[in-house]
């Protein structure tokens, strides 16, 4: 099973088209399914290669489905220390992959697992790897290590959003090139929001920091505005 890519599909906020793309890729991905993010797949017309969790949001005819597939299921207790997404994330680090890409994370009813997820990825095993959450418009990656640095270029629309924020302890040394509101070696702590919102004033930017795990999230202009509810 194993590949240099892999996709996780949570039970969260799944945008259809996006995830048959990624689903469709030119290099098949092995597609593990947190739990009831299992139904999304079977849905867009694609089989899982693992489905894991306690299986409590997963209606039991789709597990029939899923079984009668042939498809892995690992049943985890219900009081498990880890969230199935969790336990999505160590199954794909299991298969040392290249490329891990996560939907379905995010727009979840309860707001506590969405962030829960996010901070999963300042998970040490992930160092090296590319991993990005994918959804509503945004990608979210995280760059650098605890002690090493880490670089990102992005590619985009005049006036697409780019936040950072801090994953743990502050990020030193984070330089911007090709945004609104420009760092050069500055440090950002955990809490304060002074690297929200920012914006690409080209096609193209890059973050780079020299220490410390920073998530960089890209949102559409365009989606953002389609959806706006209000902010700052």
């Amino acid at each position: 099973m194993a590949r240099t890519r892999v996709l996780l599909v949570a039970d969260g906020d799944v945008d259809g088209v996006l995830l048959r793309e990624r689903l469709s890729a030119a290099e098949p991905p092995t597609v593990i399914a947190a739990d009831g993010g299992a139904a999304s797949i079977l849905d867009a017309g694609f089989r899982p290669h693992l489905v894991v969790g306690d299986f409590d949001s997963l209606p039991a005819e789709r597990r029939e489905e899923l079984e009668a597939l042939g498809v892995e299921l690992r049943i985890s207790r219900p009081d498990k220390e880890e969230s199935d997404m969790e336990l999505c994330l160590s199954a794909a680090v299991e298969l040392d992959p290249r490329t891990i890409t996560i939907v379905g994370a995010l727009g979840l009813v309860r707001p506590e697992h969405t962030v829960a997820n996010v901070l999963l990825l300042a998970d040490p095993r992930l160092d090296g790897r590319d991993v990005a959450i994918e959804g509503r418009g945004s990608v979210m990656r995280r760059i650098g290590t605890a002690n090493g640095a880490g670089a990102i270029s992005l590619a985009g629309e005049v006036g697409d959003f780019v936040s950072l924020f801090a994953l743990g302890d502050a990020v030193e040394g984070v330089t911007t090139d090709g945004l609104r509101f420009p760092l050069t070696d500055a440090t950002l702590p955990i809490g304060p929001s002074r690297g929200l919102s920012n914006e690409l004033i080209g096609r193209r930017a890059r973050v780079t920091s020299r220490r410390g795990r920073l998530l960089v999230i890209h949102t559409s202009r365009s989606m953002a505005d389609a959806h706006s509810t209000g902010g700052d």
